[in-house]
This record gives C-alpha cells, structure tokens and sequence, in this order.
C-alpha cells in the first residue's frame, strides 16, 4: 500500500514537473522584475549622482550622506517585514502596494521644500525598495515550474548583479544628458508598466487577515531600533570618527542591546517576522552565508573602486560609467550561459561556485597592484613615453 502512495507522489511530481509555465502568469512576473530593477535604481543611481542631486537641491556633503544612509536602514526594515506582511495580503495586493509607495516617493523627491522633506521621502523610498526585493523571489517560485525555475532564478540574479553595475551608465544619462531630475523621475514609466503588468497578470489569493491577531510587535520595534542603529552607525562612522564620536558609542551600544534581543524575540514568537528556525537546514544555511559573503566581495570589487573615483579622483559618472558597463555587459551574457550550463545533472555547481569566486580573487588581487600610472588620466602620457623608449 504505502509502495502505490509514493508512486502516485512520484508521478504526480513528475507531471508538475513536465507541466508548461502559463504565459499570463509570466507577465506577472516580468511586472515584479521591473519593480526590484526600479528598486535597485533608486538606490544605486541615486548614490552615483548623489553629487549633482545635492547640488540641485543645495545641500552640504554632510547633510548629503543622510540622504543614504536613511534610505539603507528603511530598506532593511523593508526587507525584514515584507515577507511576513505579503503572506497577510497576498502577493498582488502587497506588490502593487510597494509599487506604488515606491513611484509616490520618489517622484516628489525632486520637488521637496526642505531637507527635512527629502529625508522623509527617502526614508519612504527605502522602505519601498525593501519591501519590493523579496517580492521577486516569492514570485518566481511560485510562478515558474522545476524545469525553468534555474533560468527564472538567473533572472532574478540580475537585480543583484547586473543592475547595479548598470547604474553608473544610467546616472551618467540622466545627469549628463538629460536632466538630473530623472534619477527620481525615472520611476514614473517604470512603476506604471510594473504596476500594470501586476494588475492584470498575477492571480489573487484570500488574505488572511487573522495573522494580525499574532502580529510581532515586539520583533518590529527591535527591528527599527536595532537594524536603524547598526546601519547608520556603519554609514556616519567614518565621517564623525568612529568611536571619538558620542553619537556612533551611543548607536554601537544600542544596536549591541537590540540586535541580540531581536534575535531571541524571533526564535521563540509564535509567528516570527523572521524564521531563524530555517537556518537549521545545512543546505540554506551556507546558501545564505555563501551569498552574503559573495555580495561583499562582489560589492567590495566594484562599488569601492567606483566611490574611490568619484570622490577621491573626482570623476564624474560619464567618465566611470565606461568600467562599470563592461561589467553588465558581461554579465548579461554569462547569466544565461551559466544557467544552461548548470541545468546539465553531469555538472556540479559547487566546482562552477568555486571557479567564479576563484576569478573574482584574480580580478581582486591583480589590481592591488594598479598605481597611479593605470589611472585614466596618466595613461597617455605613460603609453607616450614607453613608445618613445622603444
């Protein structure tokens, strides 16, 4: 008896399998995508032309740094509390209502009276741009069937990789050529298309309103304070000193009391905003460990070189943008290339793992080694004088 259960299981696994993907449903999708590529412009874009945006808007370079470091630590929240709230009110509701949280604040941006505005919609943009990211995941898996599910999840990898390194090229556009108020701008036919595509192609499923009755109130306000602290402390530390600085001993003291408290609030809540239980499964674990130390040295390799020239060496984004594109364009191709490959059983994805990160310490350790005779700006003169020696 229990032999014929598991051959159903088997054979109806194995028909979900074989099941084509609905063509509407991936419209859906497609609308969830643009919404986390809009996110990640809002964020990148707006750093790259950060310069050009102050300014316009006259503001200081120190006042200026809050305009990101407010729009991290929303984006945190945003990304802890968004899959609990989706689940509450479904998929589509919850996505059209970052949508449209995310188009509302950044188009006013630009026209703001005060500071104190801007900061308020940035905090709001962040908060949209957190809330989206998770969406996409969600919606991939829940879309997309076993047999294309690797190619989907390629996909999604461009938010992380292939548009930030867009960004510098984008902000390059705007403030280069058109106008700078279209860092914010942008949002405008981005968010309408997402909007739409979500409107009309992703299904509706019941909410379950019941789950506010166990809202995680406690796990919330830890989360603000904590992550809040903790971000800012890392973003304003350098500029006021470290620990010379009463404001960052005071922000280091209070994330060190929330973060911990957050974390055993989590553990034993009924219904957490964040699962650590699922950290027991090895094969999440080190996936989610593997990521985050892949986004800091992808992160380190291409973001910290970008602000070195732009800050140190003066660059503007028309003159960087050119490093960076390459960089996308690479990745445009090698994405899907590396998707195939994986989808092969004969191929193990830990070795295709281990080459792509072995690259990445090449790439790092080569240039270590760059002087100031690699820069731009001497390149000629240098190419010049080696030619007249020959």
């Amino acid at each position: 008896m229990s032999f014929r259960a598991d051959d159903r299981c088997d054979r109806s696994l194995l028909k979900r399998v074989a099941e084509p993907v609905e063509i509407k449903p991936l419209f859906g999708l497609s609308g969830v995508l643009i919404a986390a590529v809009t996110s990640e412009f809002n964020d990148q874009v707006t750093s790259i032309a950060l310069t050009d945006v102050r300014g316009a808007l006259g503001i200081g370079h120190d006042s200026g740094t809050w305009i990101e470091s407010l729009y991290v630590s929303a984006e945190i929240v945003g990304m802890a509390i968004s899959p609990w709230l989706l689940m509450t009110f479904t998929l589509r509701r919850w996505t059209l209502f970052a949508i449209a949280l995310c188009g509302a604040s950044s188009v006013l941006i630009p026209f703001s009276p005060n500071i104190e505005a801007i900061y308020a919609l940035r905090l709001l943009q962040g908060l949209a741009g957190g809330l989206i990211i998770p969406l996409l995941m969600t919606a991939a898996l829940r879309i997309l069937t076993p047999n294309v599910r690797l190619y989907g999840l390629a996909v999604y990898a461009l938010t992380a990789t292939f548009t930030p390194a867009l960004a510098a090229t984008v902000a390059a556009f705007w403030t280069e050529i058109v106008d700078w108020r279209f860092v914010f701008l942008q949002t405008i036919p981005l968010c309408s298309l997402a909007g739409v595509l979500v409107w009309y192609c992703l299904q509706q499923d019941q909410p379950r309103y019941e789950r506010f009755r166990m809202l995680d109130w406690r796990g919330a306000l830890l989360l603000v304070i904590g992550a809040g602290a903790l971000s800012t402390m890392l973003y304003q530390g350098d500029r006021l000193d470290w620990f010379n600085s009463r404001p960052i001993c005071v922000l280091a003291l209070v994330s060190a009391v929330a973060i911990p408290l957050l974390l055993v609030n989590e553990w034993f809540h009924p219904l957490p905003l964040l699962k650590l239980q699922m950290l027991g499964r090895r094969n999440l674990a080190y996936g989610a460990l593997g990521l985050f130390t892949f986004l800091v040295i992808s992160q380190s390799g291409s973001t910290v070189p970008l602000r070195y020239l732009q800050e140190v060496q003066g660059y503007r984004p028309l003159q960087s943008n050119q490093l960076t594109l390459e960089i996308a364009a690479s990745q445009l191709v090698m994405l899907p290339a590396m998707a195939l490959l994986l989808d092969y059983k004969r191929v193990d994805s830990r070795i295709v793992s281990l080459v792509g990160l072995a690259l990445i310490l090449t790439s790092c350790i080569g240039s270590a080694f760059l002087t100031v005779y690699w820069n731009r700006d001497q390149y000629g003169r240098c190419s010049k004088r080696s030619v007249s020696r020959w």
